[in-house]
C-alpha cells in the first residue's frame, strides 16, 4: 500500500490549489441517496414530473453532489484533518444524471486553531461539471493537527 505523507498546518500553503478526479452521476447515486436521506422529491425521481419543471429532466439532489463534492476532496487532501467544522454553501446549478463532476479547491484563510496542537484552514470549493460550469461553491472549514 502507498504511504502517503498527510501535511500538518504549518506545510499548508496560502493560495495552493488542487484539483480531484472526477466521478458521474448515475441514476444510482440518485435512488440510493433518496433512500438514504429519505428525499423522494418529484424533481428527483419522477421524469414525467420533471419534465415539465424548469429544468426539463430529472436532477440529481443538492445535497448528493455536496456530498460526493466532499468525499472527492477527503481523497485527495493530504492534511492531518482532526474534524470538519463548518461551510458556507451555493447551488448554482443543477447537476443531471449522467453528468461528470469535480471539484477544485484553493487554500484562503489559515489561523490557529482554539485547541492545543491544531490551526483551522479555509477551503474555497467550486464543483464543475464536464462543461466546465461551476454547478455548486462556497468554503469548508476543516481543523488541521499541528507538528507534533
Amino acid at each position: 500500500m502507498l504511504r502517503i505523507r498527510k501535511l500538518y498546518f504549518e506545510e499548508i500553503e496560502l493560495g495552493s490549489e488542487q484539483t480531484t478526479l472526477s466521478r458521474t452521476i448515475t441514476e444510482a447515486d440518485i435512488v440510493n441517496f433518496a433512500c438514504l436521506s429519505g428525499d423522494f422529491n418529484p424533481l428527483h425521481m419522477d421524469q414525467t414530473f420533471a419534465e415539465k419543471g424548469m429544468f426539463g429532466k430529472r436532477i440529481a439532489h443538492g445535497l448528493l453532489g455536496l456530498s460526493i463534492a466532499a468525499g472527492l476532496q477527503t481523497d485527495e487532501l493530504d492534511y492531518h484533518i482532526q474534524a470538519f467544522m463548518n461551510l458556507a454553501w451555493s447551488f448554482k446549478r443543477p447537476i443531471f444524471i449522467g453528468d461528470t463532476i469535480y471539484v477544485k479547491s484553493k487554500v484562503i484563510e489559515k489561523k490557529e486553531g482554539r485547541a492545543e496542537g491544531t490551526g483551522i484552514v479555509l477551503l474555497e470549493r467550486k464543483v464543475y461539471n464536464q462543461n466546465e460550469k461551476v454547478t455548486q461553491e462556497g468554503t469548508f472549514q476543516l481543523l488541521v493537527a499541528t507538528k507534533p
